[in-house]
């Protein structure tokens, strides 16, 4: 699939990463869309229907969870592509975040914004 068609949903509450990793995915020929908190994100993920999300977890009012719970529950949402991205490494996060269907939990600390695009890449060819 070509990337100038696949459209992406980047839902972070830090601005500086929000932007550095929306550039490099732009860079990249994708389109993107940015959400700062998870009621955010969930209002455009489902009238927009991405190709392909990365939420974070840990962000104020509403997190990451609350955006996958309710994405879901809808009928589209079911189905859609998503990595977590976040800084926290309990193990209970990770395994709580598998079992809403994400594809991969990513700690942001050991990632750099390429591999995050590299990844994305692998798991949308894959579909």
């Amino acid at each position: 699939m070509n990337n100038l068609q696949q459209r992406i949903l980047i839902i972070e509450d830090e601005l500086s990463i929000l932007n550095g990793i929306s550039d490099k995915f732009t860079h990249e020929g994708f389109l993107v869309t940015k959400a700062i908190n998870g009621q955010d994100g969930l209002d455009k993920a489902l009238k927009e229907h991405p190709d392909f999300i990365i939420v974070d977890n840990l962000m104020p009012n509403t997190d990451g969870f609350y955006f996958l719970e309710n994405l879901r529950e809808d009928k589209w949402g079911k189905g859609a592509l998503v990595i977590m991205w976040s800084n926290s490494h309990d193990s209970n996060t990770v395994s709580r975040a598998k079992k809403i269907g994400i594809l991969d939990f990513m700690i942001k600390s050991e990632w750099e914004y390429r591999d995050l695009v590299k990844k994305v890449k692998e798991y949308l060819d894959a579909k």
